[in-house]
């Protein structure tokens, strides 16, 4: 066996007993689940499906710790104000403080309304839907995150409870109305999102990035949009965050956010200004001026996350809980600590074990970004779930921040084949080595024509026919230069297919598996 053979199958074996050791720290979180559950729970009548509910619940939430998280800090660690390993620290830490201080101490058993649980009736089949529902989610978004493709937890567990419902009540039990919205926002999430992210960037490019004077730009222009940002992002937080610990309605969290915003601007106005004095007249210069509140931004986004999605890992949990405990289906449960704390704990396990993954996946497989693009994508995260609550529009974070990415890749794509320097240049070339071509083509046929040569005009001859040559290769070559300029993709096709065909499938994916799943509970328990 030769070096290279050998060099090959260290890398492969290193990377296998990576990929084991993290699988095995997963297993050790949910076993350790089952234990807690099964000596805590073990006095409870027909407890069986709660604990095997609360191993759904950890495998859940590992999943979306392991998918879902990247969105929030992918895009802060693709422009390198974050780096991977205080990314995940700062999702960990915030995902788990946003489940457990804001995550709620209700949930509705039913995510957004798909079914109708008073069509199945029975709480014993009610528990097997859920515990289907639970694990089916869990599956697709392991499948998903496998492939590398951020998908929606909401929208898999939506799928997995319309699934689980169907294959215990029939078609009849679906919202099919709450699920046309749902499938609505496969489009609306995206494109709000990407266009919002874009619009942020071209006035970034206009105000700053354009400007002869970059430097004195980013004075005037930062501060504000730092400010901005402190808007949204307070709003959102008021709105989103912590709207189950304090309830603040919309009015009173955009003026408050407002006042935010505005103490914000005028504390930051000077250090801008200190700190631009030290920065060169370049891009890469003034981009270190959004490195912080993109960290701030990543924290935040965070603390969101995690006190509504932590909903997705535990709802079903929940359910299950008081469908056991009280012996009847209800549309409002209360959540035991210990079940928002198996969702928390479960999340932060899964980005840290498994959250790199996406996060360069979300951060640089899509488009390149620099920190002027993972401002305006975390721009369009805040403002868009902003706009779609009060719209009623059902939208998912991640359909948000991925299209932001693709907003802020397509965008430069548009500038670049209708601005860029490099086209412009190749345009004035070609224009004048055609004129030359042209003024070569004159002169020789005039040589030509010439009834009597001299010795020069032959030699003039020659040397034309060999000009001529050399410019039509010259204009070939450009044609290429300017048809390639003209085709630049900054948006990676291959990565942006598979993610989209992704979150079409999710919704009827995980409703075959969790029917199947449920069909199986069934067989086995009526067995």
């Amino acid at each position: 066996m030769d070096m290279k053979t050998v060099g090959k199958v260290n890398k492969y074996t290193e990377k296998s007993q990576t990929g084991f050791a993290r699988a095995s720290l997963a297993l050790l979180f949910v076993f350790a689940v089952f234990m807690w559950s099964y000596l805590t729970l073990g006095d409870v009548a027909n407890n069986t499906f709660l604990i095997i509910g609360a191993v759904f619940g950890a495998y859940m939430a590992i999943n979306i710790g392991a998918n879902d998280v990247a969105n929030n800090v992918g895009p802060a660690v693709g422009s390198k104000a974050l780096t991977l390993f205080w990314a995940i620290v700062i999702a960990a830490v915030f995902e788990a403080m946003g489940a457990i201080i804001a995550g709620g101490d209700v949930v509705g058993t039913i995510k957004k309304g798909i079914i109708d649980p008073a069509l199945i009736g029975d709480p014993e089949i009610f528990i097997w839907a859920m515990t289907a529902a639970l694990l089916a989610a869990a599956l697709w978004l392991n499948f998903a995150t496998s492939v590398g493709a951020p998908v929606s937890t909401t929208h898999s567990i939506v799928g997995g409870v319309m699934g689980a419902g169907i294959a215990a009540a029939g078609f009849a039990i679906v919202s099919w109305g709450t699920m046309g919205a749902i499938a609505a926002s496969w489009v609306i999430s995206p494109v709000l999102g990407g266009m919002i992210a874009a619009g942020f960037l071209f006035f970034i490019k206009k105000t700053i990035v354009y400007q002869e004077d970059m430097v004195e730009g980013a004075k005037k222009v930062v501060p504000l949009l730092i400010a901005a940002m402190s808007w949204a992002f307070a709003t959102y937080l008021m709105v989103k965050g912590i709207k189950k610990v304090i309830k603040v309605d919309f009015l009173m969290a955009l003026v408050l956010g407002f006042v935010i915003a505005a103490a914000i601007y005028f504390f930051v106005k000077p250090m801008i200004e200190k700190a631009a004095r030290k920065l060169k007249n370049d891009r890469d210069n003034v981009n270190t001026l959004f490195t912080i509140p993109l960290i701030f931004a990543a924290a935040l986004l965070s603390f969101a996350h995690g006190a509504n999605d932590v909903a997705n890992a535990i709802g079903p949990l929940a359910a299950i809980n008081d469908a056991i405990m009280g012996g009847a289906i209800a549309d409002k449960v209360q959540i035991p600590f210990w079940v928002l704390a198996v969702g928390a704990f479960g999340i932060s396990v899964g980005l840290a074990l498994y959250g790199p993954r996406l996060i360069k996946t979300v951060g640089s497989e899509i488009t390149e970004l620099d920190q002027m693009r993972a401002y305006s994508i975390a721009m369009a995260a805040a403002i868009t779930v902003i706009i779609a609550s009060q719209l009623g529009l059902p939208v998912s974070s991640t359909h948000i921040a991925v299209g932001g990415v693709f907003g802020v890749g397509f965008l430069r794509e548009w500038l670049n084949s209708s601005e860029s320097n490099w086209i412009k240049e190749t345009k004035e070339n070609f224009k004048r080595h055609k004129k030359e071509h042209a003024e070569y083509e004159d002169e020789l046929k005039a040589l030509v024509d010439l009834e009597s040569k001299q010795k020069e005009n032959y030699e003039r001859i020659v040397e034309l026919y060999r000009l001529i040559e050399e410019k039509e290769e010259i204009l070939k070559s450009e044609k290429k230069d300017f048809k390639a300029a003209k085709k630049v993709q900054y948006v990676k096709r291959h990565t942006v297919k598979k993610i989209v065909y992704a979150w079409i499938i999710t919704v009827p994916a995980a409703a075959l598996i969790s029917s199947g799943i449920f069909f199986m509970i069934k067989g086995i328990m009526a067995g």
